[in-house]
Parts: structure tokens; sequence; C-alpha cells
């Protein structure tokens, strides 16, 4: 108690806590993911403790002084900077209904390249997996586009051996959509069935009321990473920009990606357009017709 009364001021004997818990009930209400809440509920409290005074104390001068601390302190990346102002501006402009939330300015974007693994670069890091369920889990993130968070949440009802789909339920955006099951990652399911016959989580964490954590899979995905023998600076999620840069490289329209994905807009399922080799490996470099005796 001390501790945040010398963060807070001599007026204050509670923990920041107590004046969030209108946002966490709203956001509650509002349906948002417990990601969501989560960070929002976080970055609300640190603010709070980090200028030192209650919320209707709040000036603009301190959002700012906050936002500067987290960038040149903390080195937050851009689409955190974006996730804190979001939150900030929850907060003050739904609950508190402050206005002068709004005169921060939003960063733009860094306009960063997804990370690409090739068609051989995932056959070993598929080939280094001997756990069928590790297998499972990392087979069907990339033959079907899966997000980490998408993967932990399937239910085996989820999977429509028949019509060969995948039904993801409240995704991104609380939107449901349906995608590929390829006939070998419904083979390689079969097999984890009949070993592991999970029920209430198609991959359930060792709780069988639970499914396993996106932490949990991103170590599977690490240590197969380090099992094939692969170097490049990826994360779970390369699956997913893979299989979309994969599908673009074998001609399938950009549109029906986008569909398949569960994007909202085009123009993110448009990046996908400056990782593929498609249309770059039908150019030839100048150097090649020098150093070949061709035209200069």
């Amino acid at each position: 108690m001390e501790k945040l009364q010398t963060l807070f001021g001599k007026n204050l004997n509670i923990d920041p806590y107590f004046h969030l818990i209108p946002l966490e009930k709203e956001l509650k209400i509002r349906k948002y993911s417990r990601r969501t809440i989560k960070s929002y509920m976080r970055y609300n409290r640190d603010f709070l403790l980090f200028i030192g005074k209650k919320p209707e104390e709040v000036e603009n001068e301190d959002i700012k002084k906050y936002l500067y601390h987290m960038v040149e302190s903390k080195k937050v990346s851009t689409s955190t900077l974006n996730i804190i102002i979001n939150a900030l501006k929850f907060y003050y402009g739904e609950i508190l209904k402050r206005k002068f939330i709004y005169e921060v300015k939003r960063p733009k974007k860094d306009k960063k390249l997804p990370m690409v693994l090739s068609r051989e670069e995932i056959k070993k890091i598929l080939n280094a997996v001997s756990n069928i369920k590790h297998k499972a889990i990392l087979t069907l993130m990339y033959s079907a586009g899966l997000r980490v968070g998408e993967v932990v949440k399937l239910k085996p009802e989820d999977i429509d051996s028949e019509r060969k789909l995948i039904h993801i339920r409240g995704s991104k955006g609380r939107k449901d959509r349906y995608t590929i099951l390829s006939d070998i990652a419904l083979e390689i399911l079969r097999e984890y069935w009949k070993k592991e016959k999970p029920r209430k989580w198609l991959f359930p964490s060792w709780n069988i009321d639970k499914h396993i954590t996106t932490r949990t899979a991103q170590k599977i995905f690490k240590n197969a990473c380090k099992k094939a023998g692969i170097k490049k600076d990826v994360t779970v999620h390369s699956l997913r920009h893979s299989f979309a840069t994969h599908l673009l490289e074998s001609g399938i329209d950009l549109r029906y990606i986008q569909e398949i994905l569960g994007h909202k807009s085009s123009k993110t399922t448009e990046i996908y357009t400056h990782v593929s080799t498609k249309n770059l490996s039908a150019i030839k470099s100048p150097l090649d017709n020098i150093l070949k005796g061709g035209e200069a």
C-alpha cells in the first residue's frame, strides 16, 4: 500500500484497479476477447501508476508523456503503441466520456513484410515433429492458414471430414468462417484421433477441460524449427503467412485467399503479393546478361 501511495501521491489509498472496474465490466458486456480485456486493463493500470494521478485528474500531456515513455524507454512496437492508444481511448472516451484523448495522433504502422518459409522448409519442419499431437497442430496451421489462437480453440465437431472443411468459430472480429481441410491433414488428424481420442477440445492441455495455450503452440513450432535446422527469424504465425504466399504463387485468386484467411480488407491480403516469388522469378537480373555475354 505504501508503494501505491508513493506512486499515486498522498490522496490515493487504493489500488488503481478499483478505478478500472467499470472498464472491465463494459469490455465484458461488449464481448471483447479475453486477450483484449487483459491488455486494455494492463495498459490503463500501468498508465495510472506511471503518472501517479486519479483518472479524473488526467490531462492530455500525461498521456503524451506516457506514450513517449513507452516508445523511448520500453521500445514498444508501433502495433503495441496503437493498442495502448486504443486502451486509453476506450477508457477515457467511452467510459469516462473525456474528449481530450482524441487529440492523440495515431502513429503510422511499420510497413514490414511477413517472414515466409519455403515449401522445402515447411516440409522439413513438419517432418521434424514425431509427436502426433504436435504434428497435427502444425500441419493444420499451415494447411488451412490458421491463426495460432484459432487452432488451439478447435473442437472435434469443427472438423468436417465429409466436406473437407474446418469451421472457425468466433475468430478475430468475432466472425465465423470456413477454411479448407487438406487430405494429408485429415490423415494425420485421424491418426491423432485414434491415439488421443479428444473430447471437448481437439487439442486439450493437461487439464482436458482446457485447450492448450498459444504459448505452448509457439514452443512446439520453435522446437520443430530447431530440429529442422531453420535459421530464419520466424514465429508460429509464419505458417499462416507461408500458406497464403504459396497459394498465391500457385495461381489462386487473391479474393479467395482473403476469404480463407478471414481478412476483413483486401489490403491486408495484398501484402502477400510483395513476398511472392511468382512474378519476381520471371525477372532476369541484368548481371546475368552481362556476364553471359548477352546484351548489356
